[in-house]
């Protein structure tokens, strides 16, 4: 049902998953722990999936907390529960509050959990190519400091999404990469399609993460397109599926 870190699994106190596509009741395309609200999937098995998953992070379900995700390098701050239809326009959450599970959904895109162990801080960020690419990572770590987190006691792990064996993307997509840093030619690699590319997404926000002066990196290593455990948007177009499960990654403080 859920992966975990190695590094943030030896933080006291600590919660956190990388949920997979199993232990749900959602059906069909969908099966079947589909927690995503903005899916064609029946609302109802939604909110059981993500009543399960905030079972299995210990906190109840309306604090089980997500946000409306919009590809943005935006950060929400939180310190209580909102209702779900009132969730903000983020594609990252911040708390130093125990007892709320924060996440952010993904069928791709990176998911990339933080944690402070000393300032008990934490974080959550959706790293998709535009938001890692216009920084929502650095806002990620800028808002825990703001917190009373130190970037250099920041543990980051990456969860879950499409590796660069599964990530053909065409010459526009390359040139968007290089004319805002030449080096990130460095993330690229020629694909057996003339004009095309294949894309790192995990090194490309490992380097984020290093450039920011945050260290200590996990990277689970996981393939969402190649791996039937887990939800892929892009796997879902190339199947002509019509829609697609979203995963949620949580992260939470045990309250004391």
């Amino acid at each position: 049902m859920m992966l975990a870190s190695s590094l943030l699994t030896a933080i006291p106190g600590l919660r956190h998953a990388f949920f997979t596509r199993e232990g749900g009741v959602s059906t069909g395309i969908y099966d079947s722990l589909n927690g995503g609200v903005g899916s064609r999937d029946d609302p109802a098995h939604v909110r059981e999936n993500r009543a399960r998953m905030a079972t299995a992070m210990g906190v109840a379900p309306d604090h089980f907390l997500t946000v409306y995700q919009v590809h943005s390098p935006d950060v929400a701050v939180v310190s209580g529960p909102w209702p779900t239809e009132a969730r903000p326009h983020a594609d990252a959450i911040v708390t130093r509050t125990p007892g709320l599970a924060i996440g952010i959904t993904t069928a791709d895109c990176g998911p990339v959990l933080f944690a402070d162990a000393k300032a008990r801080v934490i974080g959550a960020a959706h790293a998709g190519w535009k938001g890692a690419l216009t920084g929502v990572l650095e806002a990620t770590v800028a808002a825990m400091e703001k917190l009373g987190a130190e970037r250099q006691g920041i543990v980051a792990a990456i969860g879950p999404l499409i590796r660069q064996r599964s990530y053909e993307v065409g010459a526009e997509f390359v040139t968007r990469f290089t004319e805002v840093d030449a080096e990130n030619a460095d993330f690229f690699v020629p694909s057996s399609r003339d004009g095309h590319a294949m894309f790192d997404l995990a090194g490309f926000i490992r380097s984020r993460l290093e450039n920011a002066g945050v260290l200590m990196i996990d990277d689970l290593g996981d393939d969402t397109y190649s791996d039937d455990r887990f939800f892929s948007y892009r796997r879902s177009v190339h199947r002509h599926d019509g829609d697609y499960g979203r995963h949620v990654h949580a992260i939470a403080l045990e309250t004391p």
